[in-house]
């Protein structure tokens, strides 16, 4: 990952980076952090240069490709210190909830590319999807429940306004690796 960017230092990944919105924000308030954005729509990830672009980041990069396939496959183990996912689709139907990405097979493709001590992020408005999300990591002894910092609470994802402006509960959870 360190030939991406023009400086070498820690690497934060947004799974699922949307329009950029959180991402772009982000980067510019840790210039001291590398910023990779995973996105699979073409349309989105050219919001994401335009933004960063407009604010001189060097500190970002995005990539058009399927979330969980580049952290399974694409991923260097220990390269990131932080895991974002915010409002992942949360295939709401019954039948279709084996397509969502947080899942027992999926944490552990996580642990393995986050560094000692690494963190996931999550975010999420659908209650249901959440109480999975927390399980799952819940009930893995490499993974512990800490808070998210306030800084970065702070920052919103263009589909956490809208539901904050609606008056949605949204949801969110750090876990960082313990093993």
């Amino acid at each position: 990952m360190g030939a991406l960017f023009p400086t070498p230092q820690p690497l934060e990944v947004e799974l699922g980076a949307g329009d950029g919105s959180f991402f772009v924000q982000w980067a510019a308030l840790n210039p001291g952090t590398n910023f990779l954005g995973v996105e699979r729509l073409l349309g989105r990830l050219r919001k994401i240069e335009r933004k960063a672009r407009r604010l001189g980041l060097a500190n970002v990069r995005a990539l058009r490709l399927e979330a969980a396939y580049f952290a399974e496959f694409l991923l260097p183990r220990n390269s990131v210190s932080a895991v974002h996912i915010y409002f992942p689709d949360p295939w709401p139907k019954r039948k279709h909830r084996a397509n969502r990405l947080i899942n027992e097979p999926f944490i552990e493709v996580v642990r393995a590319a986050l560094t000692a001590d690494g963190i996931v992020y999550l975010r999420t408005d659908d209650a249901d999807y959440f109480a999975q999300m927390t399980r799952v990591f819940d009930a893995n002894k490499n993974f512990a429940l800490v808070p998210t910092p306030e800084r970065l609470a702070a920052v919103l994802t263009d589909f956490e306004r809208t539901f904050v402006a609606r008056g949605i509960q949204t949801n969110r959870a750090a876990y960082r690796r313990v093993r």
